[in-house]
């Protein structure tokens, strides 16, 4: 685990890690939802939607991996510091249902991609774009919304129920991303060049853009 510590010589260790945690939070996005599509869609549309959606999270984790290689990074090295946090944040917000699952595709990941957002905003511009095409979430706010709602119109009983699991989302990600962020200080670094009231600042975005989401989805 040591050498996964190492600089890249291509680029600063602070630009490997956010790729790095980027690529494995879409390859395990892609990992969850193809699970989550086979075992919970009540549809045969619904299994092919969210499948269309793990694949696109799967391009552009293969997008991140090509990145990092042409920046003379080892992708594996560069994401092994992250597989704890996001494996431990998978497992402990496995959902329970299609509804739960869906939630958790926009909220929960939602609020994970923000975080890493805000560390783009530090990057080479030459690098930008590939992050802010990794980041857009339009296609899954289109599909989780319009099912979502359509859920709660049917029986609106189930709010309560989802704006639990949401907040619990959101709760288990800022802890993670807390934790990432003291783990790897180049990564801390580009988000708020260690100003512990940057970070302070920084979650408060989080929560405010998470209550967005649960305005959106009528929760």
């Amino acid at each position: 685990m040591a050498d996964s510590d190492a600089p890249s010589p291509g680029a600063s260790s602070g630009v490997v890690d956010l790729l790095g945690a980027l690529a494995y939070a879409e390859l395990t996005a892609f990992l969850r939802m193809a699970e989550d599509a086979a075992h919970l869609a009540p549809t045969v549309t619904d299994r092919a939607q969210l499948g269309e959606l793990a694949v696109t999270e799967y391009g552009h984790f293969r997008l991140l991996r090509d990145r990092l290689t042409e920046l003379g990074a080892d992708p594996e090295r560069a994401m092994a510091p992250f597989c704890g946090a996001f494996d431990a944040w998978h497992e402990l917000t496995r959902p329970g249902d299609w509804l739960a699952a869906l939630v958790k595709a926009y909220v929960g990941l939602g609020i994970a991609l923000d975080f890493y957002r805000e560390a783009a905003k530090r990057l080479d511009p030459s690098l930008s774009p590939l992050v802010e095409e990794v980041l857009a979430d339009e296609p899954r706010s289109e599909f989780v919304v319009e099912r979502v709602r359509a859920a709660l119109a049917e029986d609106p009983a189930q709010s309560g129920r989802l704006a639990l699991w949401a907040r619990r989302l959101v709760g288990e990600a800022l802890s993670q991303a807390q934790q990432v962020a003291a783990a790897r200080p180049e990564l801390a670094r580009l988000l708020s060049d260690a100003d512990q009231a940057d970070v302070s600042r920084l979650f408060a975005q989080l929560t405010e853009e998470h209550n967005k989401r649960m305005a959106a989805l009528g929760l």
